[in-house]
């Protein structure tokens, strides 16, 4: 398996792909990534197309289990970051 690319190498390979510098390159990335983290955490969906759906789901109150002692407790309602890939990114990889 190979190691995933960093983001210091994303970085590199958007200035490339951009024909800019890695400072914008790097401010487009970051900005990116904010809005999907901003959109995502008040309870919305954000697609790329091509790669896929990020969105939030909620997971009810329920019963869980501690392997090392067996010891069942509940646990609370909370969130949870789902991504949903895309056909195309699914079929350039199998094809």
């Amino acid at each position: 398996m190979a190691k995933p690319m960093t983001k210091t190498q994303l970085v590199a390979a958007l200035a490339d792909d951009m024909g800019t510098d890695k400072k914008s390159a790097g401010a487009a990335l970051d900005a990116i990534c904010g809005l999907i983290t901003k959109e995502v955490s008040g309870g919305g969906a954000v697609t790329l197309p091509g790669v896929g759906k990020i969105y939030c789901r909620e997971r009810p109150e329920r019963m869980v289990r501690n392997p090392a002692t067996g010891e069942q407790f509940k646990k609370d309602a909370d969130k949870v970051v789902k991504m949903t890939i895309a056909k195309a990114l699914k079929d350039s990889v199998n094809g």
